[in-house]
């Protein structure tokens, strides 16, 4: 399995892209990482809501770019499901055992994704009711997704 994770804007922060690199390298032993970054589109501090839309739209386009047709896309949204750990845990085992070669979690820029990312999504998920940058986002996916390997290969992680 290929779990890739689809986003918009660069890590810029050195201690964030080493936490990145972290769980990328402790995921390896169960699967495959890829990272995909988009450019993300500046936003004037006033925007118009036109002019958010028109933001929204292009960051769309790109991240949709990163996307095959195969794909299993879940996109990372306010309003998706939340699981705990272990459900988590027992959906990743589900779409391993569906035959889905590829998990394409996509995170959004600052304004969330477009109506085309989210018609594109085969589902949504949701990591808190809390609010988190995107960037940040990516490290607790990863997390989560390493926790879900852990668990499903009955392997103590965090007591």
């Amino acid at each position: 399995m290929t779990i890739r994770i689809v986003c918009c804007g660069k890590m810029k922060e050195k201690y964030l892209t080493e936490a990145v690199a972290d769980y990328v390298k402790r995921i390896s032993r169960f699967a495959t990482v890829e990272i995909a970054e988009v450019a993300d589109e500046k936003i004037p501090d006033n925007a118009s809501p036109a002019e958010e839309r028109m933001a929204t739209e292009k960051e769309g386009e790109r991240l949709l770019s990163k996307i095959a047709p195969q794909d299993r896309v879940i996109a990372m949204a306010i309003g998706g499901k939340k699981y705990t750990s272990e459900a988590f845990a027992k959906h990743i085992a589900q779409l391993q055992l569906s035959g889905f070669s590829r998990v394409c979690f996509v995170i959004g820029g600052s304004l969330g994704l477009s109506p085309a990312v989210m018609q594109r999504a085969d589902e949504t998920l949701s990591l808190s009711d809390m609010t988190f940058p995107h960037r940040l986002a990516r490290i607790l996916i990863l997390e989560q997704t390493y926790r879900a390997f852990k668990i499903n290969n009955n392997e103590t992680y965090h007591k």
